[in-house]
């Protein structure tokens, strides 16, 4: 019986190809789109799951409750006092990330070597990090390899760099040309996968650090990010509810002991939780930790999309499979007039509908594979089909089960229920052409066209607002030269060099940048006459020379610049005009602030400038006098950039030999601030697309239907005088009252959907009206041409052709 079925089905797939390409076509396309964004949400979903501890790793999280002050950096003594006061803890790690302390980038050489090689993903860690992670080792020791002084574990990739076809323990590496202290390998590592929140490839003993005297018993310096294996069996909610005795034994008792009055009403405010690492990736927004995450909004709304790219793909099937009723109505009421029943007739549509389904998960499949590359381009990552997975091949035969059946459910209870009397007469076909629920399936699929129209309209406007708001300051040719402490003490006389280049404006030496991935340095701040009064400010402190805000076209709005003549600028600060807000400074000017080490007289007033995401409110800011030579910015004004770049490279190699030149821009940097945001534009707009497509081809299938059924009306109209221009909109006025209906549901959905994803910037634009209307006119106008091309074949047939057998 189910042969003959099957059998059935392929003849009527056979005899109706147009329909049956449109059905598969349509389908393929939905699962296509489905299984690519299964793989992404497979990958976004398998974060850190590698870990064989997983389950019991926590991660320590501060909230001072102050803006944008909830992190994961914590004190250097805390992981000790976890593990000495709480039962519940097994373990505790730490690893330092920050670049102010040598952490992130660095220059590495072999010991027998003379040229460095610039390397990023440095970090220092605790050997107690390795026992928590419980990290492949391929080369040494695991549970000794960070536990000495200078000692260094690096990755698989890079031991292959540097010590190739060799076990490299023991061997040494030189960091930043500092002879005096090489590091010993103390163990290679697997490379870290991409689905880990942790990326590195080098890390640095904790073993012997201190980042000043005292500094690893300092509570009150927040530099570690700090991980805890809980005890088997421990209770995460009992154990995240006791963390408040940290605040009252350690944070409390220094401000007592300080009598720091302004200080402990900020401690009094701190609360502690625990983060569970399978949860860093996907549920960390909010949280300030350095690490580029994923968003679980956007992972549950790309998962949305593709389920209503499928759903429009079912619809397709539904609405022609329904609009074609009458031609199958003499087939149906002939097998009941000959003894079939109900059952057997929908046993045998959704045998139909199932054999659909199985050729376009094998189109789909196909289509997948082949455009994995592209999509893979526009998410930014490096996903692949897991072909050789046991469940791969069970997981598609089942799903491919259960769409034709979901799809082929309504078709085949709508055809199963026809009277065999009002079948054999020939009564169906006025029912077919006009069906209320293909009406609403059809708005359905408008409805979600328009949304994902209106979506990807909005994302694109937000890229352009933040590519092209005015931020405070030029970054318009801007060179960074990186790495420039490899000219060692000759940096004074490198930047003069610099400076003599023609098209060279100004230049200056500093490594904190107003781009995301460049040195930060969180102070609290207070004005010195109100600091048993106030409560302190949280803010940066940057270190500059007196070229900085010239170099970066800043605004000075009150006071002066720093001046080389000026020897007491080296006690002076800059601040911005948030910083003097929050400090309550209404004439700044001559006013001295301090933090907890130092006191500064403010000499200017600096317009405020984005130094990071547009998603963040500007911050309170410092500029001071110091040292941090690292980069230095180079404002250029040349039309030949590429002569400009040789002329700086014959500088560099000059001044560092054994050192190649590295460079950026400044633009560049900020760009790439928002490369996911551009990316979610681009994978939005390519499913906006796909989805457009898939609609139309059942458009086209509905409006072919409906020009062949309504043949001989059309014939009668045009002897009696109706114009090509009458049939058309005889034959389109419906969809186009369909496509208005969907306009008016899709703009409030729309609307609330992408004010929620711009509610993530504290800088963004408004959703225009208009862009409600473009979007519905881009669907209408494709609706209209879609429709068109049948309604215009109708309206030109000769009517003697559809009358002749009246």
């Amino acid at each position: 019986m189910l042969r003959s079925y099957f059998k059935i089905a392929w003849r009527n797939l056979s005899k109706q190809r147009m329909y049956s390409s449109i059905k598969i076509g349509g389908f393929a396309l939905g699962i296509a789109a489905c299984l690519l964004i299964a793989l992404y949400i497979r990958h976004e979903l398998s974060y850190d799951l590698q870990y064989p501890l997983a389950d019991r790793i926590y991660r320590a999280v501060v909230d001072w409750h102050m803006p944008n002050s909830k992190n994961s950096y914590l004190p250097a003594p805390l992981a000790g006092a976890l593990k000495r006061d709480y039962p519940e803890v097994e373990k505790t790690g730490r690893f330092l990330d920050g670049e102010l302390f040598g952490a992130g980038s660095t220059q590495v050489r072999r010991s027998d070597k003379v040229e460095n090689n610039f390397e990023e993903g440095v970090l220092f860690a605790d050997q107690e990090l390795l026992d928590i992670l419980q990290i492949h080792f391929i080369y040494g020791d695991a549970a000794h390899a960070l536990d000495k002084p200078n000692t260094i574990v690096i990755t698989k990739r890079k031991a292959d760099k540097y010590f190739p076809d060799e076990n490299p323990v023991g061997r040494s590496l030189i960091l930043n040309d500092n002879n005096g202290k090489p590091y010993e390998i103390g163990g290679v590592i697997a490379d870290f996968p991409s689905n880990s929140h942790l990326q590195c490839d080098f890390m640095l003993t904790l073993k012997g650090v201190e980042l000043w005297a005292g500094e690893q018993t300092h509570w009150l310096a927040n530099n570690y990010q700090t991980y805890i294996l809980l005890r088997p069996g421990a209770d995460a909610t009992k154990f995240q509810a006791k963390l408040s005795d940290i605040k009252n034994k350690y944070l409390m008792a220094n401000a007592r002991a300080t009598g720091n009055a302004p200080l402990a009403e900020i401690f009094e405010k701190v609360t502690f939780s625990i983060q569970p690492l399978k949860d860093i990736h996907l549920r960390s927004e909010g949280i300030n930790d350095g690490l580029r995450h994923g968003d679980i909004r956007l992972v549950w709304l790309f998962g949305a999309v593709a389920c209503f790219i499928l759903i429009i793909a079912c619809i397709n099937f539904i609405n022609l499979s329904t609009a074609r009723s009458a031609g199958r109505a003499k087939e149906v009421g002939l097998r009941k007039t000959i003894g079939s029943s109900r059952a057997g007739l929908i046993r045998q549509f959704l045998s139909e509908s199932t054999l659909f389904s199985f050729l376009s998960f094998a189109l789909g499949i196909g289509l997948a594979w082949l455009l994995l590359p592209y999509f893979n381009t526009l998410s930014g990552q490096s996903l692949q089909f897991p072909w050789t997975a046991w469940w791969l091949a069970p997981l598609l035969i089942v799903s491919a089960l259960v769409v034709g059946l979901l799809a082929g459910l309504y078709p085949s209870l709508h055809l199963s229920s026809f009277q065999p009397i009002h079948a054999l007469k020939g009564n169906i076909g006025r029912t077919s052409r006009r069906s209320n629920m293909r009406s609403v399936l059809v708005v359905f699929q408008f409805t979600v066209s328009i949304a994902l129209i209106v979506g990807t309209f909005v994302i694109y406007r937000q890229v352009r607002y933040i590519l092209d708001k005015k931020v405070g300051f030029d970054k318009e040719q801007v060179m960074l030269l990186q790495g420039a402490n490899a000219v060692g003490s000759r940096t004074a006389a490198f930047k003069k060099a610099l400076l003599q280049l023609p098209g060279v404006k100004n230049a200056t030496v500093s490594e904190y940048l107003p781009v995301s991935g460049t040195k930060r340095n969180d102070n609290l701040f207070i004005e010195e006459e109100k600091r048993q009064e106030n409560v302190p400010v949280s803010g940066q402190l940057w270190v500059a020379d007196h070229d900085y805000v010239k170099t970066m076209s800043m605004h000075i709005l009150a006071g002066r610049d720093f001046s080389v003549s000026m020897p007491t600028d080296s006690q002076a600060v800059i601040i911005n005009q948030t910083m003097a807000k929050q400090l309550g400074l209404k004439d700044p000017i001559g006013k001295r602030i301090t933090n907890t080490d130092r006191t500064w007289t403010v000499i200017g007033l600096v317009e405020d400038f984005h130094f990071e995401s547009l998603r963040e409110n500007i911050r309170p800011l410092c500029l001071v006098i110091g040292n941090s030579p690292s980069i230095i910015s180079v404002k250029v004004h040349t039309a030949d950039m590429r002569r400009f770049i040789s002329s700086v490279t014959s500088v560099w190699d000059a001044f560092a030999p054994h050192q190649p030149i590295r460079y950026s821009f400044l633009d560049q940097r900020f760009t790439r601030m928002y490369t996911d945001v551009e990316r979610t534009g681009r994978i939005f707009s390519s499913f906006a697309v796909l989805a457009i497509i898939v609609a139309c081809l059942g458009l086209f299938g509905l409006s072919a239907f409906m020009a062949e059924q309504r043949t001989k009306e059309i014939g009668v109209r045009k002897v009696l005088g109706a114009s090509v221009g009458n049939v058309i909109v005889l034959l389109s006025k419906e969809f186009i009252r369909l496509a208005l209906i969907a306009i008016v549901i899709a703009s409030p959905l729309a609307w609330y959907v992408m004010q929620r994803w711009l509610n993530n910037f504290a800088y963004h634009i408004n959703v225009e009206w208009w862009v409600f209307i473009l979007a519905g006119l881009i669907v209408t106008v494709i609706t209209l041409l879609t429709v068109s091309f049948q309604s215009v074949k109708a309206a030109l047939m000769n009517p003697v052709q559809s009358l002749r057998s009246e």
